[in-house]
């Protein structure tokens, strides 16, 4: 038996998993390709330079499915006992802009197309590439992903991925599309499409252990914020000094700052988010990248703090609209939130919104559902 499957079979026995056949299956397909990358000779070996050409990668693995289904858990899995050198786990847009900044260099060597170099530079560090979350979400990432990947799959690297979403489904409605689809093509032709929708919300579970909403703001309840996103993402507590920060793109060459964020949940204060000139555009860039925020910092609202209490509605909109999951740390309840004076009477919708967020009902929906 693999040691990927062991290591699979070793949690569920120890009761840290429920079975979940969805899930068994998943694991065995990855233990497969642990496998079959294993068994590849190693660069430079006789074999090869007999062939006189470089092996065929093993066909790669696309895990999707909604948020807390195990997909990143079964890639740790995968990738913490898969045996090879050149193997390499990073967040999607964290390679995303990696490749921005490579292609920026080889453009001022004036090469005549920048993405050949980049690719073969790139294939030469990994034979494997596990790339976590994967979303494409702005047009200069879908104008480079095929000819890119294409160029890496013919130098032999092997991808596994995990998404919230479906091939099919990646860039949906993004501007100029039609260039994005063949990168579509390219993942189902060299990646199995797994996918991952058990009965078990393990990250829902998680969430059930506190009150998404707490009261007051201080020393105990970002204690209490700062457990859930470590149980959240799966990250050792000991490594927070490590969490990584992100640039957000939310259009017309505006980056916005998140101090914190791992698998799919960002951290922010309300200064930061409310506090500074912010509008639609960047509440929707937050609610569609991340199927949790954790908020801290929210004071008491009402006419002297307006324009960021204005905000925080349109921020709540975005969140509600597309079922991202809120964990918060405020002055007060919703219902006591805005108290007095004028524009209490708006901000009821707010409140209202606010208190369906923290429902069972909103927390068990996936993230964008309808």
């Amino acid at each position: 038996m693999s040691a990927v499957l062991s290591a699979y079979r070793a949690l569920i026995a120890g009761g840290e998993l429920r079975p979940d056949a969805t899930q068994a299956a998943a694991a065995e397909r990855l233990a497969e390709l642990a496998t079959a990358l294993e068994a590849v000779p190693k660069r430079g070996s006789t074999l090869w330079k007999l062939l006189g050409r470089l092996p065929d990668p093993p066909r790669g693995v696309y895990l999707w499915g909604d948020v807390g289904r195990g997909k990143s858990m079964l890639m740790d899995l995968f990738f913490q006992h898969l045996d090879i050198r050149r193997k390499r786990r990073v967040h999607f847009h964290a390679f995303m802009q990696e490749v921005h900044h490579r292609l920026h260099i080889a453009r001022g060597s004036q090469v005549p197309d920048p993405i050949q170099p980049v690719a073969a530079t790139m294939s030469e560090e990994v034979r494997l590439l596990a790339f976590d979350e994967m979303i494409v979400n702005n047009p200069a990432d879908a104008a480079v992903l095929s000819r890119l990947f294409t160029a890496m799959f013919d130098r032999g690297v092997t991808i596994v991925a995990t998404s919230n979403r479906a091939p099919t489904d990646l860039y949906k409605d993004g501007i100029n599309r039609s260039l994005f689809l063949p990168f579509i093509d390219l993942i189902q032709q060299k990646c199995d499409v797994v996918a991952l929708n058990g009965p078990v919300d393990y990250r829902l579970d998680r969430l059930g252990r506190i009150d998404t909403w707490l009261v007051p703001n201080g020393p105990e309840a970002t204690a209490a914020l700062s457990a859930a996103f470590f149980r959240l993402t799966d990250y050792p507590v000991e490594d927070r000094a490590k969490v990584p920060v992100e640039e957000l793109d939310v259009g017309g060459g505006r980056m916005l700052h998140v101090p914190k964020s791992l698998k799919g949940v960002a951290v922010f204060s309300f200064k930061r988010l409310c506090g500074e000139a912010r509008g639609a555009a960047d509440y929707l860039a937050v609610a569609r990248r991340f199927h949790t925020v954790i908020l801290v910092g929210i004071p008491r609202l009402g006419p002297e703090n307006r324009n960021e209490a204005a905000r925080f509605v349109t921020l709540i909109d975005a969140l509600y609209e597309h079922k991202v999951k809120l964990l918060a740390a405020a002055d007060a309840a919703p219902e006591d939130l805005y108290a007095t004076g004028d524009g209490r009477f708006e901000f009821q919708r707010t409140v209202s919104r606010l208190n369906e967020m923290r429902s069972f009902d909103y927390l068990a929906k996936g993230h964008g559902a309808d």
